[in-house]
């Protein structure tokens, strides 16, 4: 097996670990977690172990980062890191008895470490860095001034610690509105809403406008009564039992002395003339 050209205490001593093909890495591994199970914690043998088990299996890392790869180069470095902590964590709490190979076992860590990175650092929506930095640079302000105060800062107060004007500070208050995105699910305040019971208030989506769709209805109505009026009384009349009092076509066939199929014929007409007309119209 390449690579492999000595031993520490009963393992083989891996020269650049890192660069094993996947199918040594993998047979190389097992070997490595058979001896972990039975080290003792802070040994030298251990701690060769463990880290080679880190090396040996870093191209699930790099696997795990390929979904990520849009967030740019930039970023890969932190996310190749961020996966790394996923790694560790998944051979901390490897147990070969549970008969599941390590790659389907570390991965959902790995990914799951970076997601959670992803989570806790990213803004919810895009903000210039410069007000990033200023919204942690506001953060240590206002806590260092409230605990000197006994009170919450004023801007004046804020921009007179950090050295800014006014306008920055608030510039930079109101960027960090960005940095989280909120719920509609989340219970408004009992200044925005009553509350529908004792002890619940109801969510901010319940509160905020939305489309009426009986507006829309008055606007088709409001379309379609000229047209109505350019229909025969026969038109007329059929479509009100149709629509206003809900016979069947067999019933208004029998009301009018004709086949079912002819009072089929006329409601297609009648509206595909009235659909045409509104088409027309808007």
């Amino acid at each position: 097996m390449p690579g492999v050209v000595r031993r520490v205490g009963e393992l083989p001593w891996v020269e650049e670990a890192g660069k094993l093909a996947p199918r040594d890495a993998k047979s190389l591994s097992k070997l490595f977690f058979d001896r972990l199970q039975v080290l003792e914690e802070g040994t030298h043998e251990y701690q060769y172990a463990r880290n080679t088990l880190i090396e040996m299996n870093q191209s699930l890392v790099h696997f795990a980062a390929r979904r990520f790869r849009n967030r740019g180069d930039g970023e890969m470095e932190d996310i190749i890191q961020v996966g790394t902590i996923g790694l560790i964590k998944a051979i901390d709490r490897f147990d070969l008895s549970r008969e599941v190979e390590f790659t389907s076992f570390a991965i959902p860590y790995i990914v799951g470490e970076i997601k959670r990175f992803f989570r806790d650092t990213t803004w919810a929506v895009h903000v210039p860095r410069r007000l990033q930095e200023l919204r942690s640079e506001l953060a240590k302000a206002k806590e260092q001034l409230a605990t000197v105060l006994d009170r919450q800062p004023t801007v004046k107060e804020l921009a007179e610690l950090l050295e800014l004007s006014e306008d920055e500070v608030v510039e930079g208050l109101v960027a960090a509105n960005g940095y989280t995105a909120g719920s509609l699910d989340t219970p408004a305040a009992e200044s925005d809403t009553a509350p529908t019971s004792a002890g619940s208030g109801r969510a901010y989506a319940d509160v905020v406008g939305d489309v009426d769709p009986a507006m829309e209805l008055m606007e088709d109505l409001h379309s379609l009564a000229p047209l109505l009026e350019q229909l025969d009384d026969r038109e007329r009349q059929i479509l009100e039992m149709r629509f206003g009092r809900e016979m069947t076509q067999s019933e208004i066939g029998a009301e009018l002395s004709v086949s079912q199929m002819q009072v089929s014929r006329l409601l297609t007409r009648i509206l595909t003339k009235l659909r045409t007309g509104l088409l027309v119209e808007h």
